[in-house]
């Protein structure tokens, strides 16, 4: 019986990298955790252990490190496609590059810009592939952004059947953990060379957050929906956001075995299970 290699991918896990920019008066800290990987013609070093066409996991850690000294980190758009480029230049049987970055937030602690607190309300994301032909898809997003309401939030009128026991209600506390990713609509590296990517993730940022609280809800799908709509409305660089959002549960508590009265005051948070909602707006 014979096989074939259908897919292959190796590369380096959670590089984590700081880099302090000292040029200016006050430093400034970038703090990342970069993976890498690449996927091309790699197939003797799966079936034989042949690694001559192998560039190391070490080497793609090192440089991230050399890269992180040589141009700096910048925004972590630009930065993985700078190690995107790195990696196809030093490895001929690459096809593919792969690069993820996470930026961990740093603000300085009073005036000098000497110390800082880990700060921030969420994790900043890039995901980038690039291929030898020049052709890349790049995406920027957030993770880990807690938001809640208290009110402004309806979920009834959803199929009822005998296993249903969940109560209707036309007020609610609603709270959801936000993973983003919105990609861009270049598809090639020299498009993407003069994109402001700060700008994008902020001005994304800010419409997710601003959706989030200012639509009245009848359901998580129909706010994810208003999330995602709200980026692309608000930035035209955009193709497309992947909106991935858990319903962080909070239920009334019930005090009256204590005598006690609760008009939506007192609630106890349920970290599982959790109803998961997902979805993609796209452009038409």
């Amino acid at each position: 019986m014979s096989y074939d290699l259908s897919w292959n991918q190796y590369g380096k896990a959670e590089v984590r990298v700081v880099h302090v920019e000292r040029s200016g008066p006050e430093h400034v800290v970038r703090d990342l955790n970069v993976t890498t990987a690449l996927r091309g013609d790699f197939g003797p070093a799966y079936t034989d252990g042949d690694n001559a066409r192998v560039l190391t996991t070490d080497a793609q850690k090192n440089t991230v490190f050399g890269l992180a000294r040589e141009t700096g980190v910048g925004e972590p758009e630009a930065f993985a496609l700078a190690v995107a480029r790195q990696l196809l230049q030093a490895c001929p049987s690459a096809d593919v590059a792969r690069v993820v970055v996470e930026e961990f937030p740093w603000s300085p602690l009073g005036s000098g810009g000497r110390a800082f607190s880990r700060t921030g309300s969420h994790v900043r994301t890039a995901e980038l592939e690039l291929t030898r032909a020049g052709a890349v898809e790049l995406s920027g997003g957030v993770a880990e952004l807690v938001v809640l309401k208290t009110t402004g939030s309806e979920y009834h009128g959803f199929l009822k059947e005998r296993f249903t026991t969940l109560a209707e209600t036309d007020d609610r506390l609603l709270a959801t953990q936000v993973t983003a990713r919105w990609r861009y609509a270049a598809d090639t590296a020299g498009g993407l060379e003069g994109a402001d990517h700060a700008a994008v993730h902020a001005g994304a940022l800010a419409a997710l957050l601003e959706a989030f609280a200012g639509h009245h809800s009848l359901a998580l799908q129909q706010t994810l929906h208003a999330m995602g709509t709200a980026v692309l409305d608000a930035r035209p660089e955009l193709a497309e956001v992947t909106l991935s959002l858990p319903n962080k549960h909070h239920f009334l508590q019930d005090l009256s075995p204590f005598g006690l009265d609760n008009p939506g005051a007192v609630f106890h948070a349920d970290d599982r299970p959790y109803g998961l909602i997902e979805g993609t707006i796209s452009r038409r």
